[in-house]
């Protein structure tokens, strides 16, 4: 079983910035799909943003240009930098690994992200 552990959420006011991060308790990104997911108050869960096992990345239209997703393999860690921060970017962010072996599917626990106006 794999565990994803997120961090670096926070409050900041729009226009900011933070870098969450998701480390895995092992070498995974090999073989998962990695994704961003965030769920705001009476909302259903959105992705965000992915990163294939070939690298190549997805976003949904609402963050382009405005978050980045990265992982670095060495340090089982998968970041994602968001920049120009609004007040509907505030929910509950989780990391998700999706693999070709299904046991090494996991979420994480989630990390608050506050931007207020």
């Amino acid at each position: 079983q794999v565990v994803l552990v997120e961090s670096g959420g926070g409050s900041v006011q729009a226009g900011g910035s933070l870098k969450l991060s998701c480390v895995a308790s092992g070498y995974i990104f090999t073989f998962c799909r990695m994704g961003w997911y965030r769920q705001a108050p009476g909302k259903e869960r959105e992705l965000v943003s992915d990163i294939n096992i070939d690298g190549t990345t997805t976003y949904a239209d609402s963050v382009k240009g405005r978050f980045t997703i990265s992982q670095d393999n060495d340090k089982k860690t998968m970041y994602l930098q968001m920049n120009s921060l609004k007040p509907e970017d505030t929910a509950i962010y989780f990391c998700a690994s999706h693999c070709l072996t299904s046991r090494y599917n996991s979420w994480g626990q989630g990390t608050q992200v506050t931007v207020s106006s």
